[in-house]
């Protein structure tokens, strides 16, 4: 196992910015960057040890500074949608940024995590970035401490963990945005990518993506992907869930979910043999197509554009901060913010 790190560019205020590269004896190699904790790129061999990068994403740091995919992205303190962009705790009312129609969509374009510089401290198989976010920042309450770790194990897992602490209850729910393509970042989009997930329910949303607080069985449904199948099979499907959302972008409740970290997913591309599961502890997982993705170069010049890479982003249920019904969001003193997943390739 090894840890290196060099130069990737300067902020737009003139502040060195660092990729790093995690390397395991198995020929996977992760790197990652401190401005936003990024995952930039992701080395993984095929079944005949050829080796392709397997995300989305760009060379230059400049790149991430618009980054309207969030390409590879930390998402914090909320990912995913807040109805209204707002919501209460204990009487008072939050108002955050309206950026998606009329609600909030990953906290902030600008100001959420991912445009962040994070402190670094290289680990012996990995490597934690830490920021502070102050009180009211982005609308949300609380003084926190942010920690994200990515370490990488020679049975090829990819490890985020998340630790937050904040001194007055707020909403976290942090995510990866990261988009894969197992057939290589260059590759044709994924429609041929076979997935499973371990989900017989999902949440139905609304115009606008935000869930109605059901919580529908994905059986006899274009959402049952409990039996592996292909994403391209059902996803232009004469569906209202996926016209509203232009494809497959929804939160899947996962199946005997206890806070314990287990096997959630599993995506296969044969033509190279890359499999890879998800485990998480989380309760939820958002699977998003690429949907809209918008056509512009990527890494290598390549050009990227619609379902050229699909998200598996675990996560406590989009509008969870307004929905009672749904797992708690809220978390403060006495109750720190702490999760992790992993990304494991076979």
């Amino acid at each position: 196992m090894s840890v290196t790190q060099k130069v990737f560019g300067k902020t737009k205020q003139g502040e060195e910015v660092f990729l790093y590269s995690i390397k395991n004896a198995k020929g996977v190699t992760a790197e990652v960057t401190n401005y936003g904790a990024i995952l930039v790129n992701l080395f993984v061999p095929d079944k005949n040890g050829n080796v392709e990068d397997i995300v989305l994403g760009y060379d230059k740091v400049e790149d991430y500074f618009e980054n309207g995919c969030f390409f590879g992205a930390t998402i914090g303190p909320n990912a995913n949608r807040i109805a209204n962009a707002k919501f209460s705790i204990d009487g008072v009312t939050y108002q955050l940024a309206v950026n998606d129609n009329q609600n909030n969509l990953h906290s902030d374009a600008e100001l959420g995590y991912h445009k962040c510089l994070f402190n670094a401290k290289v680990l012996e198989n990995g490597v934690s970035f830490t920021k502070t976010d102050v009180d009211g920042n982005m609308g949300f309450p609380g003084n926190k401490t942010i920690e994200v770790t990515y370490t990488l194990s020679e049975e090829n897992e990819l490890q985020i963990s998340y630790f937050v602490t904040s001194d007055k209850k707020t909403v976290i729910n942090m995510t990866n945005h990261s988009y894969f393509n197992l057939a290589g970042h260059k590759a044709a989009p994924v429609y041929d990518h076979k997935l499973w997930i371990k989900a017989s329910r999902y949440t139905p949303v609304v115009a606008g993506a935000i869930p109605t607080g059901e919580l529908a069985p994905v059986a006899g449904t274009v959402f049952d992907f409990t039996t592996e199948k292909k994403v391209g099979q059902d996803i232009n499907a004469d569906c209202e869930q996926l016209k509203l959302v232009k494809g497959y972008d929804h939160n899947f409740v996962v199946d005997d979910y206890n806070g314990q970290l287990q096997l959630i997913a599993k995506v296969t591309e044969e033509t190279s043999g890359r499999s890879m599961e998800v485990y998480t502890d989380l309760p939820g997982v958002q699977f998003y197509a690429g949907n809209c993705i918008t056509p512009h170069t990527g890494k290598e010049n390549t050009p990227y554009g619609v379902r050229s890479g699909l998200c598996l982003e675990t996560q406590v249920f989009p509008n969870s901060a307004n929905e009672a019904s749904f797992p708690d969001t809220v978390f403060g003193p006495g109750n720190d913010y702490k999760t992790t997943t992993i990304y494991k390739f076979v």
